[in-house]
Parts: structure tokens; sequence; C-alpha cells
């Protein structure tokens, strides 16, 4: 297998994701950590004290981030994965009037969130967590670092109908915030403040500042 200069490795099980990086030119080799997500964030707050959600999104991908690096390093560590690579953990929540929503649990709670936010405006916070695993030799810094990059999306005013038909498609139970705006919930986007592809689960703009403070260059990623 040919690896690019700079292997990526992301640590998520996201499609979107992957095509988002795919589509800029990077192919990452994927490893899902399988964190428990709950208890992450349960941990966090009973260290830290209530988290704003955007806190909650760098944390999980910290937890993300660094399980797969440990998994990289471990017996467990797939035959085909790269070696000297940087690995990427991300995560989403969509904050409205302060609260955290990230996947719906079920439909009943999907339409509830819907009907809940038609018309109106809420904060999708992407967080991304970097660490640079390569040897020093190969200019491995040793780094870890995160960030959050934060997209206000706009709702369109959808009818009960509209909402019923969406969430019967299944793809709100997939995602956080139950929409997506490259998918089959575009429509129902009435319009965004910011980094597009942050909405779909990762900033590019973001990363390439992130690889930059590791001495990296985008086009190091690229086969």
């Amino acid at each position: 297998m040919v690896f690019p200069r700079v292997p990526l490795v992301l640590g998520s099980a996201s499609p979107a994701r992957l095509a988002t990086l795919q589509r800029a030119g990077v192919a990452p080799y994927v490893l899902v950590s399988h964190v428990d997500e709950e208890s992450v964030v349960t941990e966090a707050v009973s260290r830290f004290g209530e988290l704003a959600p955007a806190d909650v999104a760098l944390v999980l991908s910290r937890a993300k981030c660094e399980t797969v690096t440990t998994l990289l390093a471990g017996d467990a560590r797939p035959q085909d994965a790269p070696p000297n690579t940087l690995v990427l953990g991300c995560d989403s929540v969509l904050e409205i009037d302060s609260e955290v929503h990230g996947k719906p649990t079920d439909e009943a709670e999907a339409i509830s969130r819907w009907k809940g936010m038609r018309g109106t405006s809420g904060v999708l916070h992407t967080a991304h967590w970097l660490i640079d695993d390569r040897d020093p030799e190969d200019g491995g810094t040793g780094a870890t670092m995160g960030a959050v990059a934060s997209t206000i999306v706009h709702f369109a005013k959808v009818s009960d109908e509209e909402i019923a038909r969406y969430v019967a498609s299944g793809e709100p139970l997939q995602v956080a915030g139950a929409f997506t705006i490259d998918g089959l919930g575009g429509p129902f986007i009435s319009g965004i403040e910011g980094d597009h592809h942050n909405v779909v689960g990762l900033s590019l703009p973001l990363l390439r500042e992130m690889l930059g403070e590791v001495n990296v260059s985008w086009f190091d990623l690229c086969s």
C-alpha cells in the first residue's frame, strides 16, 4: 500500500467526514475509537463541572483521538495501519439556547427536536483533536492539540408533514443535531454563517491551520 508523505488516521465512523477529506484530496486510514461518549462526558463533568456545548465536543474529540492513538501503539494495532501518522478525532454537537443536542435517541425525539428548532437558528460546533504520533526523525513533534469551529445554522419553517417524512427516512437519527446539510436535510436548511464543511462534520480550513502548527502542509497528506 502506498501512503502519502504524512499519513492521516481518522478516528471517526462518519461517512460524511471521510467523504469531506476524500473530496479535498486526502484519503485517511479510518480507525474507529468506539468510546463510550456518555461516560466520557460524565467523567469530564465530575472533574470540571458543567461544560459549555463546544467543550462537550472538544472533550469527546480528544477521547476519540487518544483512544485511537493508543490502539495504534498496542497489540491490537491493525496490520494495514500506516506508520508515523497524524491522528485526528472529531465530534459535533448542535447548540440551541445553550443546550447541547447530539444524535436523537429515537424518532419521537427527532420529531420533537425539529418542531422546536424549525424557523430558528442554532450553532453547530465541531471539535477537532490532533495528535502528532510520528517519530521525531520523521518530523514528529509529539504535539497534541484541540480546536473548535462553530457555524450558525438557520432552519427553515418546515411543516409537520415534512418533519415526519424526513424523520421517517432515518437520516436524522444518525447525525448530531438531527439534520444534515449535504444529504436529505439540505432543503430544510435556509442558510448558514461560517464554514459549510464544519456543518458536515469537519472544518477543512481549521484542520489546515492545525497542520501548520506541526509543520505539515495540506499537500503532505495527499497521495
